[in-house]
């Protein structure tokens, strides 16, 4: 067997996979309140910085303490660091930044299209078969996604374009993440994969970043928002990204892509109940439409 052959992994039950996506779901959902709320006191960049750091001490000392695979091959190496260009300056940094530009409703709604981009990049991409029940899924999902926008989720206005334009671009980076991803978890495991590409991210990010941490002024931060920061650290980056990983090992990427769907509902919720943003009579339609469009691509 050469470093760069897939280890030969067992099936895992599927109640098991769909509870990882669950979770994963969860966790990321989370991020969308939280993040707004954190980034109301501390800027950005350096939001971004300690999170960044604190995610890749975690995974790194996760890798140290787990059981050792076979060494990553030399050609697969730039392929994880491209990945952490990816989940790190073009997704989580755009994403921060675009955040911070306007509502959390319009957050998780274009994060709600992400099965849209995975479903394209994985038929580009890995060849996966073009699945229709699971297109047809897709789209009732984002049907879904459009009844919760008209709940008031979503305020169309100009003074949230530029935000959700650089949160298009996080979008668009995480669903290459995840499809490029795949080849690399299924060599060697999710844990790794994961810790490895966000820890060369970051240090791509690390000088501009340090520079931001430096300048800024704590004086005004409540202890909230540093739990904030740790939270989208340590539940984010670490948890839902690795829980991520590990479910795309286990089954395509098309397939699992429309869970994404799930997220609005999640993150809607919890920001009516923690930030007051108020949704209508249209978020329990919505809601109910994109379960019937997971169920149909899971059939």
């Amino acid at each position: 067997m050469t470093d760069s052959t897939p280890i030969p992994t067992r099936k895992n039950p599927l109640i098991l996979i769909i509870a990882a996506l669950a979770g994963m779901q969860l966790l990321g959902a989370l991020t969308f309140p939280v993040a707004k709320f954190g980034l109301g006191s501390i800027e950005p960049f350096t939001f971004a910085f300690y999170r960044f750091l604190i995610s890749s001490i975690v995974l790194l000392a996760m890798v140290a303490l787990g059981k050792k695979g076979v060494p990553i091959a030399k050609s697969d190496r730039w392929k994880i660091v491209g990945l952490g260009f990816l989940i790190i300056p073009l997704n989580q940094v755009t994403y921060l930044f675009g955040q911070s530009l306007t509502g959390v409703g319009h957050g998780s709604f274009l994060f709600a299209t992400t099965p849209i981009w995975i479903f394209i990049a994985a038929l580009i991409h890995l060849k996966e078969k073009l699945v229709i029940r699971r297109a047809v899924g897709i789209v009732i999902a984002m049907a879904g996604v459009v009844a919760i926008m008209t709940s008031g989720a979503i305020v169309i206005s100009a003074d949230y374009l530029w935000g959700d334009l650089i949160i298009l671009v996080a979008v668009i980076a995480w669903a290459y993440y995840s499809v490029f991803g795949k080849p690399l978890v299924e060599k060697y495991g999710a844990v790794r994969v994961t810790a490895y590409a966000l820890a060369s991210g970051s240090v791509l990010y690390f000088p501009f970043g340090l520079y931001s941490a430096i300048a800024f002024d704590y004086s005004a931060v409540p202890a909230g928002a540093w739990l904030s920061v740790l939270y989208v650290a340590v539940g984010t980056s670490v948890g839902a990204y690795t829980l991520w990983y590990w479910v795309l090992k286990q089954m395509e990427v098309s397939r699992i892509a429309v869970y994404h769907n799930a997220q609005p509902i999640i993150a809607t919720v919890v920001a009516n109940l923690w930030l007051g943003e108020q949704f209508g009579p249209m978020f329990l339609i919505g809601g109910i439409v994109i379960l019937v469009g997971v169920i149909t691509a899971e059939l």
